[in-house]
């Protein structure tokens, strides 16, 4: 009797396009020098240009945070995939 072949999901799957955005923007914003290489608008006195480079550390963290638990969640989709058809 022949085993049926294991069907694997796909590798690039919507949720991993978000988490790869998620990780990426980042780099973006930060390699893009022009778009905030400004004095003006100032937040209480600090000029754009560095309260706008803090103000993606807190982006950064909150997308990390939400590429993780998105990855997470997607590895244990997968993980119970494969456990229910083995069996």
């Amino acid at each position: 009797m022949e085993t049926p072949p294991l069907v694997t999901p796909p590798v690039v799957t919507p949720v991993r396009v978000v988490i790869a955005v998620c990780l990426i923007a980042p780099f973006v914003a930060m390699l893009w020098v022009g778009s905030y290489a400004k004095v003006d608008p100032a937040f209480i006195g600090i000029p754009f240009f560095y309260w706008y480079q803090m103000l993606w550390v807190f982006i950064s963290t909150a997308l990390t945070m939400i590429a993780y638990k998105l990855w997470n969640r997607d590895q244990r989709a997968r993980k119970s995939q494969r456990e229910g058809a083995s069996a």
